[in-house]
């Protein structure tokens, strides 16, 4: 009888199979720098969405700030308007009466224009004041002249049978020689004004008048430019040595008196005191 004899497979050694596990060790590697990679990337993008975190924090801080300080702003303004009534809505002529042919609204103002007949004349509210804030803002035409009536009749010349504070281009040459109350913020012929406070010709003026019993006081560009009374400034007679009736009204129009120059005016409004 003859028996088969098998041959015994021996296991493959270590050594017989060196290419397989290269090829493992480089797997490995390949895999270990792949998650190395993006584990970097994961960390790039998590600086970056930081980075444009802190960004958005330092803007949004920004933004508080800024909110917070026009909020603040509003609120001052709001309160130093507070109980002013608007003399003009930017629109029309409605609430004033006089010459609104030379008087014409154009873009939210009020425009003197002379060639619209009576030389510009006067332009009066249809109530009448006694005591008051009245805040307006002008702005003036090289050698400009004007003025504002207070305690005015409707009828005469205000600046006698009322009073008259005067509106004037200071620096025009032709008004180089004028006497002192006939400059800009003067009660005309009464009470001078200081000078030097004026914007540049073409610029806003902002300006402020309260009037309260005797007592008048005249704020140009937050400058106080007269601060003066009625009775004390002309007890003695009056600086132009003219008879001026009006001083001894406590009520009247308001009005813009023209005398012959272009200029506008704008947010006119008043707080009755």
């Amino acid at each position: 009888m003859r028996f088969c004899q098998f041959e015994r497979t021996r296991p493959p050694s270590g050594r017989e199979q060196p290419h397989k596990r290269s090829r493992l060790r480089r797997a490995s590697v390949a895999r270990t720098d792949n998650l190395l990679s993006r584990t970097n990337l994961l960390t790039a993008i998590n600086n970056n969405i930081f980075r444009r975190s802190n960004i958005m924090k330092k803007y949004l801080s920004i933004l508080v700030v800024l909110v917070a300080f026009t909020s603040c702003t509003t609120q001052k303004a709001n309160v130093s308007e507070r109980g002013f009534t608007t003399l003009f809505n930017g629109e029309n002529l409605n609430g004033w009466v006089g010459n609104k042919q030379a008087y014409k609204v154009e873009s939210g103002t009020i425009i003197v224009d002379p060639e619209g007949g009576g030389s510009g004349g006067n332009l009066f509210t249809e109530k009448e004041y006694s005591n008051f804030v009245l805040r307006f803002e002008f702005q003036l035409t090289p050698g400009a002249n004007n003025g504002l009536g207070i305690h005015s009749p409707l009828e005469g010349d205000a600046a006698y049978v009322g009073k008259e504070v005067q509106i004037l281009d200071n620096t025009a040459e032709k008004y180089a020689k004028l006497e002192a109350y006939q400059y800009h913020g003067s009660v005309y012929g009464v009470i001078p004004a200081k000078r030097g406070f004026q914007k540049p010709i073409g610029e806003w003026n902002s300006q402020e008048v309260i009037v309260k019993g005797q007592h008048i006081i005249v704020n140009l560009n937050g400058e106080t430019i007269l601060n003066g009374d009625f009775a004390a400034a002309s007890k003695d007679g009056t600086l132009d040595h003219k008879e001026h009736s009006g001083l001894q009204r406590n009520n009247g129009h308001i009005g813009f008196l023209g005398h012959g120059d272009v200029l506008s005016f704008r947010n006119i409004r008043i707080r009755e005191l």
